[in-house]
């Protein structure tokens, strides 16, 4: 489905190529993304101007000669900056998605990129292609469709992919005590959340509790509670609940609360969302 709302335009759909893979194509003149990260791994390339992002810490510009990756749960956000103008094609691997990827090329678990941006020309332009592929008749399911995305995936894995550990383990008391609150945060989602009742469950003060949460997620409590709360809503409208419905059952104050989250995690509204479910449906 196309959206254009301030100069904006997005069209989000999920691909009959593969089970897991969704896609969006953006036109962008004036679009922040907020702190997020995926529960998918996200491979963008742009078409057309461009973007700051922060990711680890640094912030890097998003142009036509890069290739962008995020691992799935890595925290970034982004902002038009000095550009313009921002257009972008963009894949979304969920975990079957990863899985039918890992078939295709013959890797049990796709492995861990130690970057997000990568100067590749050649591979910039077989994921441009791909997404073009994707987008067209057909939606890429027949045989070019799956040439194409075991050679894309083939090569970033190959070239790019790392099989080391992404993280240095931490702290197990750190992590016991992340896990605990997250747990907290998934069976109360819907509640009034405070940071004072958050900092109260795990025994430290609000200060603590937001270095915890960096240190652990890259996220603060609020930024991570929202990404909770979204995936519910997701989750809902891909059950065909009504919007409004969605935001109050996931937490949100009202539907105009998490259209504005929508759009600032996934640059999509939730009708959009719904519309691309919808057309998988009845493809199905």
């Amino acid at each position: 489905m196309l959206r254009s709302e301030s100069r904006n335009t997005a069209r989000f759909w999920l691909s009959p190529a593969m089970p897991g893979l969704s896609l969006l194509q953006a036109d962008f003149t004036a679009h922040d993304y907020a702190p997020h990260s995926h529960d998918a791994l996200v491979v963008a390339v742009t078409e057309m101007g461009g973007a700051e992002f922060t990711s680890r810490g640094c912030t890097e510009e998003a142009r036509e000669n890069v290739l962008l990756v995020f691992n799935p749960g890595e925290p970034h956000s982004g902002r038009m900056a000095r550009s313009r103008r921002w257009r972008y094609r963009s894949l979304y691997l969920d975990q079957a998605a990863l899985a039918g990827i890992g078939r295709l090329v013959g890797v049990e678990a796709a492995p861990y990129f130690n970057a997000n941006l990568y100067r590749d020309a050649g591979l910039i332009d077989a994921f441009l292609r791909l997404h073009a592929v994707l987008e067209g008749e057909g939606g890429g399911a027949g045989l070019e469709g799956q040439e194409l995305l075991a050679e894309c995936f083939g090569l970033l894995l190959r070239r790019h992919g790392s099989r080391r550990e992404h993280a240095i383990a931490g702290d197990p008391r750190d992590e016991k005590l992340f896990r605990r609150l997250v747990t907290v945060m998934h069976d109360r989602h819907a509640e009034r959340l405070v940071l004072q009742d958050l900092a109260d469950i795990a025994g430290l003060t609000p200060f603590q509790l937001i270095r915890l949460f960096r240190k652990m997620s890259g996220l603060t409590p609020h930024a991570y509670l929202t990404q909770i709360r979204l995936a519910v809503a997701l989750d809902l409208l891909k059950a065909r609940r009504p919007i409004a419905e969605a935001a109050l059952a996931a937490g949100f104050f009202d539907q105009s609360a998490l259209n504005r989250h929508c759009r600032r995690a996934l640059g999509i509204t939730p009708r959009q969302y719904m519309v691309a479910q919808a057309a998988r449906n009845f493809c199905q």
